[in-house]
């Protein structure tokens, strides 16, 4: 199964992806907010493995930011970046003309997702083993 340096990994592959996509065109940023809320959510559930918490299946930032805040209450601070991020897993992927972004607030989420995964590796870096979880929770 997967652990952390797996996750934190993958979170900072997307983080990289957002980064280059935004310095294609307009028509890029949707593909890279949406990367943010999976730096934001790969970030989270990469703490919930520290934990050797279940990874739940859910793409809900604010039930994973929850989950986190019961191990340790400095994940308060991330709240109002889980908030920005939260709807982009969804209105990014699919057209909607209701829906659109610009580089700004593009470059605003990057630095969401970047200090999201900040935090989580400086809360999880300080130990020398990494802690799997083996089970998938379907909450």
């Amino acid at each position: 199964m997967p652990g952390l340096k797996d996750w934190i990994a993958k979170a900072s592959a997307d983080l990289r992806g957002a980064t280059k996509l935004i310095k294609d065109d307009d028509y890029t940023l949707d593909l890279a907010v949406y990367h943010t809320h999976q730096v934001a959510e790969k970030a989270l559930k990469a703490y919930l493995v520290f934990k050797q918490q279940p990874i739940l299946r859910t793409h809900d930032l604010e039930k994973l930011l929850n989950e986190c805040k019961k191990y340790d209450h400095g994940f308060d601070q991330l709240q109002e970046e889980v908030e920005t991020l939260a709807p982009f897993a969804i209105y990014s992927r699919y057209p909607d003309d209701r829906f659109s972004v610009d580089r700004e607030e593009t470059i605003q989420a990057i630095k969401h997702a970047e200090k999201i995964l900040k935090f989580v590796k400086e809360k999880t870096v300080s130990t020398e083993k990494s802690p799997q979880t083996k089970i998938f929770s379907n909450e």
